[in-house]
């Protein structure tokens, strides 16, 4: 077993042997444990994301896991099973897209590649690992930039392996893509719409703060922290 833990991560003394314990199904290609912000009280934004980190862990991580595949083992904690590496190595080493080299998003194209070779893909919730987040705005919107081509890339050369997985990571998928697109188009429209006629678009804007306060409260909820709740 190979284990992954990016340089300005920390894990817990009980990580390896909890992944290790995952690893044990000859089926799991790799496995991930649940990522905090180490730095988590430096500042607004650090706050933000450490429950950002919460949410994608154990909201969409927890539920791809149930139904059977982990669509990104993130990279600051993961572990991959050595035979599998060995298999898929000359083609992680040799990334392209629209046929150019691409070296962003590492992590979630081994993951897609561990899929495609027919393996298993795990989230570990009690595996923890405190990583080190941005602490200002523009290396964090970078840093959302690169996981961002880097999911719609991965998304694309994932597409055939949908029809063979649960249809819940099909809508999971789907959402994940067009949520955001959609998000900023309903912005743009109620923009336009206020600047244009003069009125005030209410249910576009009711319709968002309706869906973000569940969201959060449900995290709150599952969570036991009110924190989340300043999520939205």
């Amino acid at each position: 077993l190979v284990l992954n833990v990016d340089s300005d991560t920390e894990i817990d003394s009980d990580v390896v042997s909890k992944l290790v314990r995952k690893m044990q199904d000859p089926a799991v290609g790799a496995a991930m444990g649940q990522l905090k912000a180490s730095n988590r009280n430096d500042s607004w934004l650090t706050r933000l994301i450490d429950m950002e980190y919460w949410l994608a862990c154990n909201e969409e991580r927890a539920a791809q896991t149930r139904f059977g595949a982990v669509m990104c083992c993130c990279g600051p904690c993961a572990m991959y099973r050595r035979s599998a590496l060995l298999l898929l190595l000359e083609q992680y080493e040799t990334q392209f897209f629209r046929g150019k080299p691409s070296d962003f998003g590492e992590d979630r194209h081994l993951t897609i590649l561990m899929l495609k070779a027919g393996f298993r893909t795990e989230y570990v919730p009690d595996a923890i690992a405190a990583t080190v987040v941005p602490d200002t705005l523009l290396p964090y919107l970078r840093q959302q930039l690169r996981w961002a081509r880097s999911t719609y890339r991965d998304t694309l050369l994932g597409l055939h392996l949908l029809p063979g997985l649960d249809r819940y990571l099909t809508l999971d998928v789907v959402g994940q893509n067009l949520g955001p697109l959609l998000l900023a188009i309903s912005s743009i429209a109620a923009l336009a719409q206020l600047a244009l006629t003069g009125t005030v678009p209410w249910w576009t804007g009711l319709t968002i703060v309706a869906m973000t306060l569940i969201r959060c409260s449900v995290a709150a909820l599952r969570a036991g922290e009110l924190r989340f709740l300043g999520f939205s």
